[in-house]
């Protein structure tokens, strides 16, 4: 099949047949033929064929099934409006109608009288953020893939797909390495080492006067002792102030401290010191510890030269951490792990690996399986080892195996189509809406052969979507969709962006993940994406916004009621990871709404294309009075006329997402047109145009969703299945549980082809 080159494709549709001859219902020789003989030959003939296209090989209406992916190229630019070309009369509305008409109802016919084929995917290796998330769900323990194993490839813009998931004898070492600590923090077999005191002096960070932080890892599931110092002191008659120590967030004390500390512990002189401490169980990993007072009425009333060191102050100090100490009581992944003493007795460690094997190979375990897992437990038991200790070896085999390390499915007989098992369906679900592994009610449905029942299905969907764990598509899904996951690779210049900080990347990078959770939980129109008008903020990003009435660190959702802020595209996180580190790129921003919004992204660049005098942006010309003067080489035309024109629509913001109306001395001038010669003067207009194009903009959003859904790339013959999302989604206003659950009852979600017979993969080999 041959397929047609996306560059410089002139269909140089004129104006050609008349409106009245399409009066009678449409058909090939009447709306598309004519068009392609009378306005498209002198540009596409066997002489020119301008864009390597050559119309006469399309003028039979079999070529519709024959070219198809060529016509799928020249329907897409037809309906954007990017053919004609700039400079070529547009035809009539109708007449443009009635060819794309023609053209899809061919399309239609064609896809229904073809068998549907719902593709394989490969063994799915689970990549880190599966693995992290299984690991949690399984022991109960929080581990961080992402820390400890190399990141993921990607295919087709997603980090889960089969085909590129693969294992390199590196990562395996990493695989055993892991295992063999996860496995001892499931049981505890292995003692821990003596305690210590550790000062993290240098490492405290002083949020504002009256709170501190500090951000350590613990290495031991263990309990450890948090300490606040606190030091100062205030009149006889000021009132006591209230300090809370927290962790991760989590109120661990609350003590009223009186602002005369001597009582505490007193050092002598003007200044004195004191502490608080709290005894917790931690995790293993990263932790962030806080100190601060939080009714501190006295402060506001102390000018802000005397509030530190002799002056009229009290004020928490450091933090200092102490452990790790044996729990008093029992690790709670232990206790989900540990069913039973495994002192007790070779059954009670049989117990344990039967139900730990059910559950991390995602269906029933085979009576064999769990010999081999007990063999590993006898020989450690055998070499001296404590039975809790021979535990973990068998923990460990378990978590190195290829049944938990991949997710499998059976292939139906060579080149045959058939319905995955339901226990496979469990597995495509719970990994598509969690990242993770099918709990408990979902294992049961797929082991009764309920879960394929479409109301069954559909309350299971409902449920995974509610759970907090489907935050998960938040930030594996739009955060490769949306490419905030680069927000880390982003380093502003810290001259021109002084206000750029660590915090602040945190506050986009939640902004979007907040927003995305609430489209998909509150089901709204995927629309939002473009144009929703409210948003996630707390203080520090209202600010940047300009929003008033936001105070605290905490976020909260506010309804914006200008035009400068709405949906995705003027988040600073989207606009941000679209932005050079010294300014805006309306090349960057046009060629990011081109892919991720219009489906339509443009050829790679040309080697050698000049860069821009960097020195010279918005100083001696505006930034597009330099980009039309690039725009004037024809080579770099027939790119940039697509992106740039996209890209001016959003730079009232700049480098790092304020609002603006100057860049540099020079005005910021946003408007521009869409290739349908649809022209806005605003981002809010921008907005509005991408709006109308909801179905364009749906069907782009289906593809990548799909791929995601799917672990593998949307193929040619996935053309139906987008076709017929895209039209259940646009029946429910576009919804976003709507399109979910279009993708869950799909033919490629349901069903798998298997792979050919050797024979038959010779014989097509051999005819190429």
């Amino acid at each position: 099949m041959s397929r047609l080159p996306q560059a410089a494709f002139a269909v140089c549709l004129g104006l050609g047949s008349s409106a009245a001859s399409l009066a009678a219902t449409p058909s090939f020789d009447s709306a598309v033929k004519p068009v392609l003989t009378q306005t498209c030959a002198g540009c596409h003939n066997e002489k020119l064929a301008s864009g390597n296209l050559n119309v006469t090989a399309f003028l039979d209406p079999a070529s519709l099934t024959a070219k198809r992916d060529a016509w799928e190229v020249i329907a897409k630019k037809v309906r954007s409006g990017e053919m004609p070309p700039k400079g070529i009369p547009k035809p009539p509305a109708e007449q443009v109608d009635a060819f794309l008409k023609v053209l899809q109802t061919e399309f239609d016919r064609a896809d229904k009288t073809t068998k549907p084929d719902p593709g394989r995917v490969t063994a799915h290796r689970l990549n880190r953020s599966e693995y992290s998330n299984t690991v949690r769900d399984l022991l109960g323990i929080v581990f961080r893939a992402d820390e400890e194993f190399p990141p993921d490839d990607s295919g087709y813009g997603f980090d889960n797909v089969g085909d590129v998931l693969t294992v390199s004898p590196a990562l395996m070492q990493k695989y055993l390495s892991a295992a063999e600590q996860i496995a001892s923090r499931a049981v505890g077999g292995d003692p821990l080492p003596k305690p210590g005191y550790f000062n993290k002096k240098d490492r405290i960070r002083r949020l504002d006067i009256d709170t501190i932080q500090l951000k350590d890892r613990v290495e031991f599931d263990a309990d450890y002792v948090v300490k606040a110092n606190i030091i100062g002191h205030r009149g006889a008659k000021d009132k006591p102030v209230t300090l809370l120590i927290s962790v991760d967030g989590k109120p661990a004390k609350t003590v009223e401290i009186p602002v005369q500390i001597s009582a505490v512990n007193q050092q002598g002189g003007a200044t004195q010191r004191g502490s608080q401490e709290v005894r917790l169980f931690l995790t293993q990993g990263e932790h962030t510890f806080r100190a601060e007072f939080v009714n501190d009425e006295d402060l506001k009333n102390i000018p802000k030269e005397a509030r530190f060191n002799n002056g009229r102050n009290i004020y928490p100090e450091t933090i200092e951490i102490a452990g790790p100490f044996p729990s008093k009581e029992t690790n709670p992944a232990q206790k989900k792990v540990l069913v039973c003493d495994p002192a007790s007795g070779k059954a009670c460690a049989e117990r344990i690996l039967t139900s730990l094997a059910h559950r991390a190979y995602r269906r029933p375990v085979a009576k064999q399986e769990v010999a081999e897992l007990m063999s590993v437990f006898d020989r450690a038991l055998g070499s001296g080892y404590t039975p809790a200790q021979s535990l973990q070896f068998s923990v460990t085999a378990m978590l190195v195996s290829p049944q938990f390390l991949f997710r499998v499915e059976r292939d139906p007989k060579p080149g045959a189509v058939s319905r995955i098992t339901d226990l496979e369906l469990a597995s495509r679900l719970s990994y598509f809406l969690w990242s993770s592994m099918p709990d408990e009610e979902l294992l049961r449905l797929a082991e009764t052969n309920k879960l394929h029942v479409p109301a069954v299905l559909d309350a299971q969907v409902k449920r995974l979507i509610a759970d907090p764990k489907s935050a998960a598509l938040a930030e594996n899904f739009a955060g490769q969709w949306l490419e905030i996951r680069s927000l880390d690779a982003v380093k502003p210049d810290a001259k021109k962006f002084p206000e750029w900080n660590a915090d602040l990347k945190e506050a986009m990078r939640t902004e979007t993940r907040l927003f995305f959770e609430a489209v998909m939980r509150d089901d709204r129109p995927i629309s939002d994406f473009i144009d929703g008008k409210y948003t996630f903020v707390n203080e520090m990003l209202a600010k940047h916004y300009g929003i008033e009435g936001v105070t605290g660190p905490d976020f909260r959702r506010v309804e914006l009621t200008t035009d400068q802020r709405s949906g995705v595209l003027t988040q600073g996180s989207v606009l941000t990871v679209s932005s050079y580190p010294s300014r805006t790129s309306v090349v960057l921003r046009g060629k990011y709404l081109l892919e991720n919004i219009l489906g339509a992204p443009p050829p790679p660049p040309p080697p050698d294309v000049p860069r821009l005098n960097e020195e010279t942006v918005g100083v001696a010309k505006s930034l597009r009075q330099q980009m039309e003067q690039h725009r004037s080489d024809a080579v770099c035309a027939s790119c940039h006329s697509r992106m740039d024109v996209l890209g001016f629509g959003l730079e009232n913001y700049d480098a790092i997402g304020r609002w603006r109306t100057t860049d540099g001395k020079f005005p910021v001038d946003p408007a521009g047109s869409f290739p349908n010669g649809k022209a806005f003067s605003t981002p809010a207009e921008m907005k509005t145009l991408l709006h109308d194009n909801m179905p364009e903009f749906t069907r782009c959003f289906t593809q990548k969703f799909l791929t995601y859904a799917l672990g593998r790339g949307v193929e040619s013959f996935d053309r139906r299945t987008v076709q017929d999302i895209v039209r259940q989604t646009a029946a429910q206003d576009y919804r976003f549980q709507t399109l979910i659950s279009a993708i869950i009852h799909s033919v490629p979600f349901q069903q798998r082809r298997a792979e050919a017979k050797r024979s038959e993969v010779k014989t097509e080999v051999s005819r190429k």
